[in-house]
């Protein structure tokens, strides 16, 4: 079977991340990449045997490829991502999918006019944590939901939002530690716990020079009557414990930097613990082991590897990707809420 050829858009951090996914593949091959510095491309390209481009237009012209990842900034995914499909090529998009719903609208439009493949990064879906978590919710294991929590206690310091122009602005980054860091995380919590229905909350920013939030609490109101907060920071040095809970009335569960840390279901309909609950159990203090904490090139990339292969399956069984545009629309909404909601300081429904 022919490998599926890739170009990627955008070669700083990110682009590197998806050009090591790319390489652990056996039927993928990174064939070209393009960046408006030129230095960046060149680089990239060499360790991988891959053409560099300073114009991605021109990649999408030139170069004999199939799909394209693409890694520019957070509010310069949209334009590429729908220049690809409309030149025939399958699009990866780098979280989060765009900053603006009128965006990421236009990106479902194109993708439905051309018929290319659209896949958004959410790897964190593909944890085993996650898998095991959300298909016990898929069974009703956890009983009636009661309560989600998303904490992402991060650190970055001030010379990493210093070392891009676009870190931390509206413009180009779309937000702070809510849009950038904490994305994956409000995914899953969605992902477990369902639909978000309302919310309230607060941003400030608090440890950093910069235009967007650094810290961020949110109360939420899920659309099965479950409540539930997202609190998160890029001020809490040196970077803790990233931690999604999900509680039911018949078991619960914790996942901490991407595994599974607690787990307990009732085991019949007539098992109890008492009237004052169990003590649970103890387990190893966490580690970064790869999360993002406090160093964003500590990210694990076999996640990354493990979404795109499943993009290079949906492109040779023409099904839908895994993770798809309407999958991926649905954090960012949350997020672009708490952001009307603090800046408001009232209440956002969703519909």
């Amino acid at each position: 079977m022919e490998r599926l050829r890739f170009g990627i858009i955008g070669c700083g951090v990110i682009g590197q991340m998806h050009a090591e996914a790319i390489a652990s593949l056996p039927d993928a091959q990174l064939v070209a990449v393009a960046d408006t510095i030129v230095a960046s491309a060149e680089k990239l390209g060499a360790k991988y045997g891959a053409t560099p481009y300073a114009e991605y237009q021109q990649m999408l012209a030139e170069a004999p490829i199939d799909a394209v990842c693409i890694c520019t900034p957070s509010g310069q995914h949209g334009q590429p991502a729908c220049e690809a499909m409309r030149a025939g090529k399958h699009v990866v998009v780098e979280k989060p999918m765009e900053i603006r719903l009128e965006r990421i609208q236009e990106m479902l439009a194109v993708q439905r006019e051309t018929g290319r493949k659209l896949t958004v990064i959410s790897q964190h879906r593909f944890d085993a944590a996650s898998q095991q978590v959300h298909q016990l919710v898929e069974e009703g294991a956890f009983g009636r939901l009661v309560l989600g929590n998303a904490a992402i206690p991060w650190w970055r310091s001030q010379a990493y939002y210093d070392s891009g122009a676009w870190r931390g602005t509206w413009e180009l980054d779309g937000g702070g530690v809510l849009m950038n860091q904490s994305i994956h995380s409000i995914d899953l919590l969605q992902w477990f716990m369902g639909p978000v229905k309302s919310l309230q909350a607060y941003t400030d920013t608090l440890a950093h020079t910069m235009e967007t939030e650094d810290v961020a609490v949110a109360i939420l109101r899920f659309a099965n009557g479950a409540l539930g907060t997202i609190n998160a920071t890029t001020g809490a040095y040196p970077g803790v414990t990233t931690r999604i809970e999900v509680f039911g009335d018949r078991g619960s569960a914790v996942i901490e930097n991407d595994k599974l840390r607690f787990l307990r279901l009732a085991r019949d309909e007539k098992e109890e613990v008492g009237a004052y609950g169990s003590a649970g159990s103890s387990h190893p203090e966490p580690e970064d082991n790869g999360a993002g904490a406090s160093d964003p090139t500590n990210i694990q990339t076999s996640t990354h590897a493990a979404q795109i292969a499943d993009f290079i399956n949906a492109i040779r069984e023409d099904r839908t990707p895994a993770i798809d545009g309407y999958a991926a629309r649905h954090p960012v909404e949350i997020i672009l809420g708490i952001y009307e909601s603090a800046r408001t300081k009232k209440e956002v429904s969703f519909s």
